[in-house]
């Protein structure tokens, strides 16, 4: 006969002990490859809606227009504007002014760009050695310059400018050997662009010292500490360590700058009355006076696409490094 185990042999003993009660774990379900990709849209799903929304008429009313001829005639008459293609295109693409403008705009860009992000890098460098109430209290100066309205950046430029009752030419000329009564900024584009340039700098830099403040706080001390013992300098230090991790901000930060300085329009049209010379156009101007100046909507909304095609490159940049960002975390 087979012998049968009973209730108490050790096969069927319940288990005692401190995890006795414990459940038996669960197997952690894999995500799959595919909700890697689904999660991400249809998180963003919504906004994306709404932009598309939002953008959808004013960018697709553009394109169309790019390629009428609507002038001041069917714009009061109603008349169907003509169909014309690729002209206005051609017309852009083959003026020496909109190839002039363009370099403008792309020279005041690397300028203003590079500036902004040098001095924001080294204010948030110096808001990392000062100490916590002096750290607070240039937050919150630069925030109050991050506030103001671009409008109102330019009219104090201009108004520090003024050649009759501006400040700086005020101060300037308070130095010995120096004439600078009545001098005019704007006399030559040289010195235009610097007070252009140095408004828009001046407003960009609080955005860039806060985030790359921000940035810098993700530094670990450890390897600091460990590369001064290993008798690195600041500078190596900053280059080795600092740098490769504020990289992926630092090439967001900058991208950005890029999209916002290459749409200048608010602080070249104000400091020049509303009506700036050839020599301070830049393609958000020249696209203004085209359409509006001129009454020439076809093509000056045919600028206005060349100028966001330029700015895809950019755009591009921006985008893929959000997603490797997204991937690394």
């Amino acid at each position: 006969m087979y012998a049968v185990d009973s209730p108490t042999t050790p096969a069927h003993r319940a288990p005692v002990g401190p995890g006795a009660n414990k459940p038996a774990p669960r197997r952690r379900k894999r995500r799959g490859k595919g909700d890697d990709v689904v999660l991400p849209w249809v998180l963003s799903g919504p906004a994306l809606l709404l932009l598309a929304i939002l953008l959808a008429y004013p960018v697709g009313r553009m394109l169309v227009l790019s390629f009428q001829k609507f002038e001041l005639k069917e714009l009061w008459t109603g008349a169907t504007p003509k169909w014309v293609g690729f002209d206005n295109y051609t017309a852009v693409l083959s003026d020496s002014a909109f190839w002039s403008v363009v370099q403008r705009t792309v020279l005041f860009t690397a300028a203003s760009v590079v500036l902004t992000v040098l001095l924001g890098l080294g204010v948030a460098l110096l808001m990392r050695r000062v100490g916590r109430v002096v750290r607070m209290a240039m937050i919150i100066a630069m925030m109050f310059v991050w506030a103001l309205p671009a409008l109102v950046q330019a009219q104090v430029f201009k108004m520090m400018t003024d050649s009759d009752v501006g400040v700086l030419n005020y101060l300037i000329d308070k130095l010995p050997g120096v004439e600078f009564q009545n001098h005019s900024w704007f006399y030559t584009p040289t010195q235009g662009w610097i007070v252009i340039t140095s408004c828009v700098v001046w407003a960009g830099i609080p955005f860039l010292a806060i985030t790359l403040n921000a940035g810098l706080t993700q530094v670990p001390k450890e390897l600091m500490e460990a590369a001064t013992v290993d008798g690195a300098n600041g500078w190596q230090s900053f280059r080795n360590i600092t740098l490769p991790i504020l990289k992926p901000l630092l090439v967001i930060v900058t991208t950005l700058s890029v999209i916002w300085n290459f749409g200048l329009f608010t602080q070249n049209w104000v400091m020049r009355d509303g009506k700036p010379e050839p020599e301070f156009q830049t393609l958000a101007t020249y696209s203004y006076v085209q359409a509006f100046g001129q009454n020439k909507y076809g093509l000056g909304s045919a600028i206005a696409v060349l100028t966001v095609i330029l700015l895809l490159g950019a755009m591009a940049v921006y985008i893929r490094q959000m997603f490797k960002i997204g991937e690394v975390d």
